[in-house]
């Protein structure tokens, strides 16, 4: 059906305030930015900060890399399982329960972190964190933008996802946490402070969208010339699943997102090790916030690009640099070939990242887009949950990363060609009942 109900059901109550703005401010950006310091606690032990904790992790108990980091693959699989029920959820109770649960369970989950004493308490205190900050992170966080923001979706998106890339700034802060103090207090302390923001984040981002037409109205009040009256139809979640659109993205999506899951889960180690980069750890710590500051760039280019030319014919062009980044990895031996790496990396990740997942909320609108991405979301947890295990085993078999991430490269390639087949989806007839 086109848009013409309430779309995100982000909580019981609606915006308030002069035509869903605070201040001067249109409330949609309110709930961007909220998602953005979601994406900054949520993503960053898990994330940006993953591959610090793992080494820290190796450093103590001895364990394989493939041990060590698999973790990280299986923390995904509980991801990967939840990603379609986080859609409904979301799109059932709202944004704003979701986050309260989810950072509930993800920070009582790093305090059981802080505790472990052994493998298996490793994997479930890792499970359980991942799947806290599943529930209550990307995807309602993703929906509540998509619902208030259709008019500068991509935009908004990167807001968002720039909060991911934003918590690599702390990374440095962790490491100094880590050496200074040991990584059980420092990880501690993260747990307490994922509890204390989950409420006002909830808040915040759990305020209902008007619907459409209300909405487009509001916009117009703002006085932006260049946002301009939609029409939209929203595609049921089995509808976009009989479409070529729904399954070239999610593929290209999948394909790129393999070396983001290896990236998260290894890079500290291939920066660190002596037969790689060799970096020592305080060198290899700056590393991480170039690339966060360059993701973090690119992705408000990315949005600010996607609102505003045909995404289709930018994101080849932007997952190509993403695999260019991978092969300067693969043969980086000093300090400046690592940044390099990080810039190529940033420009590529950061720049197709919003506009990905905006050209989702494009074609197939506001209703169901929680089922919807988490749907895509699928196959896209699955592959990144092999992938960091799979590349651990290579190098504890082989002793290099050269030939994984020149594998993720080709991967890129093939992504920049699936995704040319995302072309925008007709909707079906509507026939009433």
């Amino acid at each position: 059906m086109t848009t013409s109900s309430p779309q995100n059901p982000n909580s019981s109550t609606e915006a308030k305030g002069p035509k869903g703005k605070a201040g001067r401010v249109f409330y949609g950006w309110w709930v961007a930015l909220a998602g953005a310091m979601n994406m900054i606690v949520s993503s960053g032990p898990t994330f940006q900060a993953a591959s610090t904790l793992f080494r820290a992790i190796e450093d103590e108990f001895g364990w394989s890399r493939a041990v060590v980091t698999g973790v990280a693959s299986f923390g995904r699989f509980g991801g990967a399982l939840l990603g379609p029920l986080e859609g409904w959820l979301t799109d059932k109770f709202g944004t704003g329960k979701m986050v309260l649960i989810g950072f509930t369970i993800g920070g009582f989950g790093l305090i059981g972190y802080s505790q472990l004493q052994g493998p298996v308490q490793y994997y479930v205190a890792y499970f359980t964190l991942s799947m806290g900050f599943s529930l209550g992170g990307f995807v309602p966080s993703m929906a509540a933008v998509n619902a208030w923001m259709p008019h500068k979706r991509a935009t908004a998106m990167a807001i968002v996802i720039g909060g991911s890339s934003l918590g690599g700034v702390f990374v440095p802060l962790i490491v100094w946490g880590i050496n200074t103090y040991g990584w059980r207090e420092t990880t501690f302390v993260i747990g307490l402070i994922t509890l204390a923001a989950g409420p006002p984040l909830a808040y915040i981002a759990g305020k209902r969208a008007p619907e459409y037409g209300d909405l487009m109205a509001q916009v117009t009040k703002t006085k932006s010339d260049d946002d301009k009256p939609l029409t939209q139809y929203d595609f049921t979640g089995k509808e976009a699943l009989r479409t070529r659109a729904f399954w070239a993205i999610s593929i290209s999506h999948t394909l790129t997102n393999l070396s983001v899951g290896a990236i998260s889960a290894h890079i500290y180690f291939p920066l660190t090790d002596k037969n790689a980069v060799g970096l020592s750890d305080t060198s290899a710590a700056t590393i991480l916030p170039i690339m966060a500051f360059s993701a973090f760039g690119f992705q408000m280019v990315g949005g600010f690009v996607g609102d505003r030319v045909n995404k289709r014919t930018i994101l080849p062009v932007l997952i190509l640099l993403q695999g260019a980044a991978l092969v300067v990895l693969a043969h980086a031996g000093d300090y400046t070939t690592a940044v390099l790496f990080a810039l190529l990396w940033g420009i590529g990740f950061g720049g197709r990242t919003p506009i990905l997942h905006a050209m989702r909320g494009d074609y197939f609108g506001r209703k169901h887009f929680g089922v919807i991405l988490g749907m895509s979301a699928f196959p896209m947890g699955l592959g990144m949950m092999a992938a960091p295990v799979i590349v651990g085993r290579v190098y504890d078999t082989t002793g290099t990363y050269v030939t994984s991430l020149q594998t993720l490269a080709a991967f890129c390639a093939i992504a920049a060609v699936t995704i040319l087949l995302a072309t925008k989806p007709t909707p079906p007839t509507y026939q009433p009942r």
